[in-house]
């Protein structure tokens, strides 16, 4: 079975085709960094207008890529939830188009669900059921992922997601844009123990996350510094250091959380999704207490980590199996998924 998947959620327009849900035949994404990089974040107009220009040359360039026409394809999906409205609509409208004229199923896909898959693609043996981390610019979720297509929430970010705070953290640091890679770099130059920032645990039992608070703390030290040292530009291995030290505070606390949550399903295997699921010292760190705890665990490679629409055709393969096939009424959601009461 063949699968075109669109993508449009935030500020990258992508196309993939893929066989089976797991054989990725082409894997196209269009970056918009560069438009967002005077702002420092991604500006919603601006994402809205280079999804027009770029979604038709990304669907024929996949198809071009996979050796395949539209006659060729079986199902059609797309990411309509969450993420930004205006952002959603352009690949939902033009999945809706394709799969009206060709006459194919069209599969409404959770954006983050399929971060979820993404450690599924490239490979024969699924890692579900599992405990999965989704770590991104506007998410940070955990779930209990029972099967390719079922997502238990576990926790979930309060306010800023983890993403959101390095690309803060790197705004603050005169790092560039976009951040977690920024920061990434910067801190293996940096002394990780240099500057205790806060860790937001939360209570004992909570799955959920803050980074708010870390953010802000990071903004305070150097304000400080700068009013105890005023005029004096802040040397490259302060900048490192700092980095280093918020980048450990964020990794300590998603570590954390991920393996308590595998313990708390009992599952033996652990999952990590997102943009920032591609951070060197996250994947790091998860190797380490994944193997401590006995945990089998699989990352996704980091192509797969950041948006792309290879994640939406290879779960779609799964809820087209599964009967979960949507019609032309199907519509953009922006809100994310909340957590069931126990």
């Amino acid at each position: 079975m063949i699968v075109l998947g669109l993508e449009s959620s935030c500020d990258e327009t992508a196309a993939s085709v893929v066989r089976d849900g797991r054989e990725v035949l082409s894997n196209v994404v269009a970056s918009q960094d560069q438009l967002h990089l005077p702002y420092g974040g991604v500006v919603p107009e601006i994402a809205c207008r280079a999804h027009l220009a770029a979604l038709l040359p990304a669907v024929e360039r996949a198809l071009a890529d996979a050796g395949v026409t539209a006659r060729d394809l079986d199902a059609v999906a797309v990411a309509h939830k969450p993420g930004l409205v205006g952002a959603l609509l352009i690949a939902l409208t033009g999945a809706k188009t394709i799969a009206w004229l060709h006459d194919l199923p069209l599969i409404g896909v959770n954006h983050l669900h399929a971060h979820v898959y993404a450690a599924a693609l490239d490979r024969d043996a699924p890692p579900f059921p599992c405990v999965s981390l989704v770590a991104s610019g506007g998410h940070t979720s955990l779930y209990h992922s029972r099967s390719a297509w079922e997502h238990d929430l576990m926790g979930a970010t309060l306010d800023d997601a983890a993403g959101e705070a390095f690309d803060k953290v790197a705004g603050i640091l005169n790092l560039g844009y976009p951040g977690g890679p920024a920061i990434d770099r910067a801190a293996r130059l940096g002394n990780p123990k240099a500057v205790r920032f806060p860790r937001a645990r939360l209570d004992a039992e909570s799955l959920d996350f803050s980074f708010s608070g870390l953010k802000t703390a990071v903004l305070y030290h150097c304000r400080d510094r700068d009013a105890i040292r005023p005029g004096e530009a802040r040397s490259d291995r302060e900048t490192a250091d700092i980095a280093a030290s918020f980048q450990e505070a964020v990794v300590d606390v998603l570590t954390d959380k991920l393996l308590r949550a595998a313990r708390r399903c009992a599952v033996g295997t652990v999952t990590i999704g997102g943009g920032v699921a591609a951070n060197s010292r996250l994947r790091e760190r998860i190797a380490d207490g994944a193997r401590r705890n006995g945990l089998a665990l699989v990352l996704p490679p980091a192509k797969y980590c950041l948006d792309n629409a290879a994640m939406a055709a290879g779960i779609g393969y799964h809820l087209h199996k599964a009967g979960r096939v949507s019609d032309l009424t199907l519509d953009a959601d922006p809100t994310a998924e909340r957590r069931r009461p126990a």
